[in-house]
This record gives structure tokens, C-alpha cells and sequence, in this order.
């Protein structure tokens, strides 16, 4: 992406990071113009991923907030991409630079009409190397233990893999530990937290 990013001049409405394992439909480049035209306020905009059962059925996989656009196929309106600085080269990049749309004043849009066929289930890649990398990922976006506890308990219970909430833990304690270098300013930051919890709180009450 970056290698393509460096040969683009500034002549472009929207941009989009695909990855090679996904199946757009056919009109997905015209829906996502559409998006962004029909709604100034759109920053980033996609549709939902699905994936294939044992019985070959094409189902959707979202473990996450619905206006959540997943990394295998984000797209970003060019003003969008330059207030937030374009995307981070490390693990959270796909969360934070939704988090940083919003501080820019931003909007994040999920279409259910956009099916995309996702060819690799999600969490093929968690693996031990990578098994603590979304704690410190966390760490990185400034949310704090909190929040982190709360986010990895989320996402144990989505992914169904409980040990992911103690390898998020270690891995944001580590990161702590390593002194590992934050990837949002300390304004960011606070805004991030502030977000985290009024979500939470709407979701409890």
C-alpha cells in the first residue's frame, strides 16, 4: 500500500487499501464514490465481510461494532486520509485511524449492501508471535489498563478465544514495560479515552 501510496500524485477523490485475499462485488468502486459524495462528512466507508461455512455458504463474520470498516478493504476520502496523517505502520493502524477520523470530525460509514467475500477467515493469522500484538496495540492508542480490560474481554467473548484476554493483558503490560512509543499524541489520546467510555456507557445504560 505505502509503495502505491508514494507513486500517487494529489489528484485523487478517495483512496482504498485492499488486500489481494477479498472479492469485491462489481460495483463497489461506484457505491463507495457514491458514499462519499452523497455525505461530505464520510471519512472512511465499506461494506461487510463475509466468509465461507463448511457447507460452502457465503456468511457474514463482522466481531465488531457494525460502523466498524475492516482493514482488508477501507476506503478514505482524500481529505480525510490527510488530516489523520495516512495510516500508521503498526498493529492497530485499522482502529486508530477510524478513532483519529472521528477526532478530525469525521465519519465512519458501513454499507450492507457492499458483500465482500472475504477469502481468509478472520483470525487465521493469530498465531504466538503475533498473540500479544493487540495489547500493545491498545497501549500504543493510549487507551489505558481500563479500557484495554474491557476491550480484550469484548473481543475473547466475539472471537470466542478466551485466552486472547490474558495475551492482550501480557501484551499491553509488556509494552508498558518496553516503554514501546505511542502511535496517537496525548491530545489524541484523551480523546480516544473519552470516546471508549461514552460507547461503553451507552451500551450499559
Amino acid at each position: 500500500f505505502n509503495y502505491g501510496l508514494s507513486a500517487l500524485d494529489n489528484a485523487y477523490d478517495f483512496l482504498v487499501k485492499l488486500d489481494a485475499d477479498v472479492v469485491i462485488p462489481p460495483d463497489y468502486f461506484e457505491s463507495i464514490a457514491d458514499i462519499f459524495k452523497n455525505n461530505p462528512r464520510v471519512g472512511i466507508a465499506g461494506g461487510f465481510a463475509y466468509e465461507q461455512d463448511a457447507s460452502g455458504t457465503w456468511k457474514r463474520n463482522h466481531p465488531m461494532n457494525k460502523d466498524h470498516v475492516r482493514g482488508a478493504f477501507k476506503s478514505y476520502t482524500r481529505n480525510c486520509f490527510k488530516a489523520i496523517g495516512g495510516l500508521k505502520s503498526a498493529m492497530g493502524w485499522d482502529t486508530v485511524d477510524e478513532l483519529l477520523a472521528e477526532f478530525h470530525d469525521f465519519q465512519t460509514f458501513t454499507d450492507e449492501r457492499l458483500k465482500v467475500k472475504h477469502l481468509r477467515p478472520l483470525g487465521a493469522a493469530y498465531n504466538k508471535r503475533a498473540k500479544f500484538l493487540q495489547g500493545e496495540a491498545m497501549y500504543a492508542m493510549r487507551y489505558g489498563l481500563l479500557i484495554t480490560l474491557i476491550a480484550s474481554l469484548k473481543m475473547a467473548v466475539k472471537l470466542k478465544k478466551p485466552r486472547a484476554f490474558t495475551d492482550n493483558l501480557r501484551g499491553f503490560l509488556a509494552a508498558i514495560k518496553n516503554r514501546k512509543p505511542f502511535i496517537v499524541s496525548a491530545e489524541e489520546g484523551r480523546f480516544i479515552r473519552k470516546l471508549r467510555w461514552k460507547r461503553i456507557r451507552e451500551k450499559l445504560f
